[in-house]
């Protein structure tokens, strides 16, 4: 293999990425990385309605797929290359992958990363022995620290998604998955700068032209919807997905993507929570934004995916624990599992305990309680109670506050994000 000029200014030529080449890249890629299971998925099948089958590269070392290309293109470095050195651009996932196998390799790394990158990330890609540079908001201003840099110190670029490489070292997933499960009907993958579905689309209808390849952004970066679609388009915001949220997508990718790929679909913020979620608590294993976003995707339009075998890859597992913890809680509260109100009494010996009393009796579980008596909006002799308990359900959680009222008990539901905190 040769080595491809790769910068932000670069434009390689779409026929770089072949399926020999890819062919070519699972055999390099041999017993540097995992061969990941792809599994049936029989709780997200029951979900969904679809006939659902997850990879699970949230399972490799760095806990995402970026590895793959990340060895390929290494691997691809002449002599003089790997001496000067290497520098990539990433929000997490590909600086994890270029700075573990940089250091196998002996290449000195360098990382820049967005400032707003997980701590997690950050630490995971130090660890691994690179220079990591964090540098402006969004993935496009660490791109530009990224390029300064690398003209300055002659570095050579290994960059996330738009290098011939680096593509057709994603794509061995998809060799992977139909080797294990040849009939399945559909993929669904997440874009970001669109390397991952450049180069499994590209796979997948070398091997079945007839399967489909279906992509999916969040609502916030829809960069490759809108270059698919001719539409204008707004790439801005917090996002949970911030392994997908790339404003510009590939000069390279753009152009594969509308060969090889059959749609893409948006999907809301609140929906891949719930994706992380189900993950976590039906397949009891974890997903980052980015990884949960081919599920966000059955979620949005499950009518599209009814009945049919579709694939998954479950690209990363890197989410701030903090994060999922809130993600878990939020959904919880969502489903009506975890209740919080807050209630006005008179502020007498007893009341606390009648309150528990009721809520225990009704199989409630109190999980906590704050007990204010300075509001000023709280009569003199009165106070101010807000309690949070588990319920088996919505409607059941509707049960116990109905018999708090009854008893005679002001009530106002909360958010349980505001009464944790």
């Amino acid at each position: 293999m040769t080595a491809t000029p790769t910068g932000p200014g670069a434009i390689p030529d779409p026929g770089e990425v072949t399926f020999a080449g890819i062919q070519k890249a699972a055999k390099l890629i041999r017993g540097a990385v995992l061969e990941t299971p792809c599994l049936p998925a029989p709780a997200l099948s029951a979900l969904t309605g679809a006939e659902v089958f997850v990879k699970y590269e949230n399972m490799q070392v760095t806990g995402a797929f970026k590895e793959r290309g990340a060895i390929v293109k290494l691997a691809s470095l002449t002599a003089d290359e790997r001496a000067r050195g290497v520098i990539a651009m990433s929000a997490g996932n590909h600086a994890q992958g270029v700075a573990c196998h940089a250091k196998r390799l002996g290449i000195p790394a360098t990382i820049v990363m967005p400032e707003s990158t997980p701590f997690v990330k950050i630490a995971a890609t130090k660890s691994y022995g690179a220079e990591v540079v964090l540098a402006g908001e969004t993935v496009h201003e660490a791109s530009e620290e990224a390029d300064r840099i690398a003209s300055e110190r002659g570095l050579v670029w290994v960059h996330p998604y738009d290098d011939p490489r680096v593509i057709e070292g994603q794509g061995t997933i998809t060799l992977e998955m139909l080797e294990a499960y040849p009939d399945l009907d559909m993929l669904v993958i997440p874009i970001g700068g669109g390397g991952l579905i450049s180069g499994n689309g590209t796979a997948a209808k070398a091997i079945r032209p007839d399967i489909e390849v279906i992509g999916v952004e969040t609502v916030l970066y829809p960069g490759m919807w809108g270059d698919f679609y001719g539409k204008e388009v707004r790439c801005e915001g917090a996002t949970i997905a911030e392994g997908i949220a790339v404003r510009d997508v590939g000069k390279l990718t753009r152009q594969i993507v509308k060969k090889v790929v059959d749609d893409i679909i948006l999907a809301k913020e609140s929906t891949i929570e719930r994706a992380i979620n189900a993950y976590l608590t039906r397949l009891r294993t974890i997903a980052e934004g980015a990884g949960a976003a081919g599920l966000a995707a059955l979620m949005t339009e499950p009518e599209r995916f009814a009945g049919k075998k579709v694939g998954l890859i479950l690209c990363g597992g890197n989410i701030d624990p903090r994060l999922l913890s809130s993600i878990v809680i939020r959904e919880l509260a969502r489903d009506g599992r975890l209740v919080s109100i807050r209630i006005d009494t008179p502020d007498r010996p007893g009341v606390l305990g009648e309150i528990a009393t009721i809520i225990g009796n009704l199989k409630g579980n109190v999980v906590d309680v704050a007990h204010h008596h300075l509001f000023l909006n709280v009569p003199a002799k009165g106070t101010t109670l807000d309690v949070t308990f588990e319920a088996f359900d919505a409607h059941h959680g509707e049960e116990i506050v109905a018999a708090l009222r009854e008893r005679g008990y002001r009530v106002r539901h909360m958010d349980v994000a505001e009464s944790i905190e």
